[in-house]
C-alpha cells in the first residue's frame, strides 16, 4: 500500500502583492533546496536462481537503472546453499549504505541466508522464490505442495565430485517460461546454468526475513514453485505480497515492469 502525504500550501492573497522582504525569503528557501543534498537511493542486489543467469534480469535492470537506482547482478554460483550463500553475503560486504536485496527461485532461499549479519540490508524482495525456515530446504517445500512440473524435467548430468541438474530443453517453456516467447525461451533453454542437485536438499540456517521486512512477488501460473506454496512462504514471513495471475516462473522476464515495482515499493517503505 502506497500512502501519500498532502501538503497543504496557503495561497497568497491577489490583492496584497509580496513585498521585498518575501520575495527574498522565497529566493533564500528555493536556493536552500536545490542546495540541500538528495537522500542516496540504496543499491538494489539481485541474485538468479537456478538455471538462468543474471540477464534474467536485463529488463528489470534497465527499468532500476532508469529511476535512479544503482544495480548489482550477483553471478550466483549455484554450488550448494551455504557456499552461495557465504559468496553473495562476501558481495554484501562489499556494498557501502543501504541495500534491498532481491532473490529469484532458488535465489531466493540463497538471499533468505546470505542478509544474516548484515544491517545494511534494508529489506528482502522475493519474485516467485523460496523462502525455507530454519532446517528447511527447497526441495522439502516442494514436497509439501502438488502442482511442480520441476522434478520430472530434470535432466541430470555428473560432473567430478557431484551431479549438475538442467531442465530438459523440450520441457522448459512449459515448466520455467510458459509467458515468455518462444523464441527467447529456446534461448533461455540452451544457455540455462545448471545447480548442484544437492543444493535443492541443502536445509536453510536462520532466516533473514524473521528481522528484516519482505516483499513476495507471486506468480500465479508458476509451474516449478506452486503458487500455493510461494502464498504460504509469503504469509509466514509476513511479506507484503503482489499476484501476477498467469505469470509463469520467468515473471522477472515476462513481468519486467511488475518486478521492478514491487522492489521500488520496497525501496520506498524502507528509505
Amino acid at each position: 500500500m502506497v500512502v501519500g502525504t498532502l501538503l497543504a500550501v496557503p495561497a497568497l492573497s491577489a490583492a496584497t502583492p509580496a513585498g521585498p522582504a518575501a520575495t527574498a525569503n522565497a529566493a533564500t528557501a528555493t536556493a536552500a533546496a536545490a542546495a540541500a543534498p538528495s537522500t542516496p537511493k540504496p543499491t538494489v542486489v539481485l541474485v538468479h536462481g537456478a538455471f538462468a543467469d543474471s540477464s534474467s534480469w536485463d529488463g528489470v535492470m534497465s527499468r532500476l537503472e532508469h529511476q535512479g537506482y544503482p544495480v548489482i547482478g550477483v553471478a550466483n554460483p549455484l554450488r550448494g546453499l551455504a557456499g552461495d550463500s557465504a559468496y553473495v553475503s562476501s558481495v554484501l560486504d562489499t556494498v557501502p549504505g543501504p541495500v534491498i536485496l532481491v532473490g529469484h527461485s532458488y535465489g531466493g532461499a540463497v538471499i533468505t541466508d546470505a542478509a544474516v549479519g548484515h544491517p545494511n540490508v534494508k529489506a528482502l524482495v522475493y519474485i516467485a522464490a523460496f523462502a525455507p525456515d530454519q532446517g528447511e530446504s527447497g526441495l522439502a517445500i516442494l514436497g509439501q505442495y502438488p502442482g511442480s512440473l520441476l522434478p520430472p524435467a530434470l535432466t541430470v548430468r555428473a560432473f567430478p565430485g557431484g551431479q549438475d541438474a538442467y531442465v530438459n530443453p523440450a520441457n522448459f517453456r512449459q515448466v520455467f517460461a510458459a509467458d515468455v516467447p518462444a523464441g527467447k525461451a529456446r534461448l533461455m533453454a540452451a544457455g540455462q546454468r545448471p545447480v548442484a542437485l544437492a543444493a535443492f536438499a541443502e536445509p536453510g540456517s536462520t532466516p533473514a526475513w524473521k528481522t528484516v521486512p519482505s516483499w513476495f512477488l507471486v506468480a500465479g501460473a508458476d509451474r516449478a514453485i506452486p503458487p500455493a506454496a510461494e502464498q504460504a512462504m509469503a504469509r509466514r514471513a509476513g511479506s507484503h505480497t503482489e499476484v501476477i495471475r498467469g505469470a509463469s516462473h520467468a515473471v522477472l522476464v515476462s513481468h519486467p515492469d511488475a518486478t521492478a515495482h514491487v522492489i521500488e515499493a520496497a525501496a520506498r517503505a524502507t528509505s
